[in-house]
């Protein structure tokens, strides 16, 4: 077993955390769920762009985009130590994956939800 490194401090623990976060990154990016999250953000962002969106509108998007990467992160998690503690399938394993889906699905229905009532509001604006 390799030995576990010891903490960074002061300056260094910053630089360290950053090192863990891009390693973060660079994991979830194996991710085909978040890959196509992050194509859907972009395709939002497009078509905000298309349509003249307000500011408000993309912080919203933005929002939502990167709480819904860090739950896709915190699920991932879920799943990488359920499958190393629980090798067999088991029916506690399934819930636990079943419930971070579930929570990365309410995301995915907070983003759709948020980017048709941008659309909304300025089809209404334009339309009034």
């Amino acid at each position: 077993m390799t030995p576990r490194p010891d903490k960074e401090v002061g300056v260094a623990h910053i630089f360290a955390a950053a090192r863990y976060s891009m390693g973060g990154v660079r994991r979830l990016w194996g991710e085909t769920a978040f890959r196509h999250e992050t194509l859907a953000f972009v395709l939002i962002t497009g078509v905000f762009l298309l349509t003249g969106a307000p500011l408000w509108g993309y912080v919203g998007a933005v929002l939502l985009y990167l709480l819904t990467a860090s739950i896709e992160a915190l699920n991932t998690a879920v799943e990488e130590i359920t499958d190393h503690a629980s090798p067999e399938y088991s029916n506690m394993a399934k819930h636990a994956k079943d419930l971070g889906s579930f929570a990365v699905f309410c995301l995915l229905m907070a983003n759709g939800i948020w980017a048709a009532y941008v659309l909304a509001e300025l089809w209404m604006a334009s339309a009034g």
